[in-house]
């Protein structure tokens, strides 16, 4: 027998938390990743352990390539959401703690919806506009604050990630209009390995017995979970339990960052972080609500399906 509705929703809203926890446990992971590994070995080796397993996926599967024309949209997320998103971050985590990386990477579904709104030539309501402004400014004013009034090297580098990933994200979730969001990531980390395995050969700590086992379980964890398995749960909840419902979820991503990274790498999470966390969450809940087309309504082929989440 078939699931029943109201059981086939409270599931996705199960499989939406549980991609949007394991998300939630990228910064901290990837701050004691590269405490003992350098960054662009660290993007480079979880690239390839996850394009691996999505080569080894799509191979058992027997799944088709992509068509032809969905190949430019493809490589600019390979570019962005493979290569640079993990590598910015990465070496924005080398000077950072991740609680102040989950901050600044609360605005990531702002910038995702501006750029959805760049290319799929909505006109949003003004509230979105504002909303969008005003977490922005508590950002970078949180940014300002931990700096002693300067941006860091790391907040830059965090400012990049959600710029290219927003592009990633965004050209992503287009994507799943045309074949399921597992297999969209598995593609576009299979795109990025004739670049990440040479690179994670180069990059290769020359003693790797010198690293504890801490840094490569959380490589591990960046490389299957964050970057690869994440989506499935993620998209597959989206697809059961309603985009709208599910994506709600994603609001509670900073405070799972801030308990991870309490927990498993001994931060500190003052009362300053969770005030300013709580009011970027509330603008992305206000631009995620009022976000809504007043223009003609696109074909069916050029609507902008759901993104995928933050990894």
């Amino acid at each position: 027998m078939s699931a029943s509705p109201s059981s086939r929703e409270r599931l996705g809203l199960l499989l939406g938390f549980v991609g949007m926890a394991i998300f939630g446990g990228t910064l901290p992971a990837t701050r004691i990743a590269v405490s003992a590994i350098d960054p662009i070995a660290l993007t480079s080796l979880r690239t390839v352990i996850a394009g691996l397993c999505s080569l080894t996926l799509l191979i058992v599967l027997r799944r088709p390539l992509p068509p032809r024309a969905l190949w430019p949209q493809l490589v600019i997320t390979t570019l962005c959401v493979a290569v640079l998103f993990p590598l910015l971050m990465s070496m924005g985590m080398q000077t950072v703690d991740a609680s102040h990386g989950g901050v600044v990477l609360g605005i990531l579904p702002i910038a995702t919806a501006l750029v959805a709104v760049t290319i799929t030539h909505e006109r949003p309501r003004p509230l979105f506009w504002i909303a969008s402004v005003a977490g922005a400014a508590l950002v970078i004013a949180f940014a300002l604050r931990q700096g002693g009034g300067a941006l860091s090297s790391g907040d830059l580098l965090l400012f990049a990630a959600v710029a290219v990933s927003a592009v990633g994200y965004a050209f992503s979730g287009r994507l799943t209009s045309q074949m399921p969001g597992w297999e969209v990531i598995s593609w576009v980390l299979v795109i990025a390995l004739p670049v990440s395995i040479p690179a994670a050969a180069l990059t290769m700590p020359a003693d790797i017995t010198h690293i504890a086992p801490k840094p490569w379980l959380a490589l591990l964890y960046v490389a299957l979970f964050s970057q690869w398995i994440g989506f499935f749960a993620w998209n597959a909840g989206m697809a059961m339990g309603g985009i709208a419902r599910v994506s709600q979820i994603q609001l509670l991503q900073p405070f799972v960052t801030f308990a991870l990274a309490s927990w498993f790498a001994g931060e500190t999470i003052t009362l300053q972080i969770l005030l300013f966390a709580s009011a970027v969450v509330a603008t992305v809940a206000i631009s995620t609500r009022t976000r809504a087309r007043v223009s003609p309504p696109l074909p069916k082929q050029e609507r902008e399906p759901p993104q995928l989440a933050a990894s």
